[in-house]
């Protein structure tokens, strides 16, 4: 029913920034809400970011709370993951998830599609 395909994703210095895209499709995507988690090497996977299917509401782990930033443009199918700021602990695979209802959630139960997961790497 839904696909989900993560890309800009890459290598960066700390202090520096980028931008995750995650595109979908199938189903109804403006009644989606969307989430952002990532896993790094040894850890479990964590919650990041989520945002409602609207766009109207954000919601972030204290970890990257005030440096990252969740947005959709619900016309282009995609939801973006800006990040700013970047420090070595941030390095991880991000993954873009989806439920099919529009509040958000950050448990990973809680989301029935994921996508294959973009590596982020930022060096000291």
């Amino acid at each position: 029913q839904v696909q989900l395909v993560e890309s800009g994703g890459g290598l960066v210095q700390a202090g520096g920034s980028l931008r995750l895209s995650c595109a979908a499709s199938g189903g109804i995507f403006s009644t989606y809400a969307l989430g952002w988690f990532r896993q790094a090497p040894g850890k479990e996977r964590e919650f990041v970011a989520a945002i409602t299917g609207s766009g109207s509401f954000t919601y972030y782990a204290t970890s990257v709370k005030g440096r990252f930033t969740i947005s959709r443009d619900n016309a282009k199918n995609t939801v973006y993951l800006q990040m700013n700021s970047l420090k070595p602990e941030d390095t991880a695979v991000y993954y873009c998830a989806t439920r099919s209802i529009g509040s958000v959630s950050t448990s990973l139960a809680a989301y029935g599609y994921w996508g294959q997961g973009t590596q982020v790497t930022v060096s000291s």
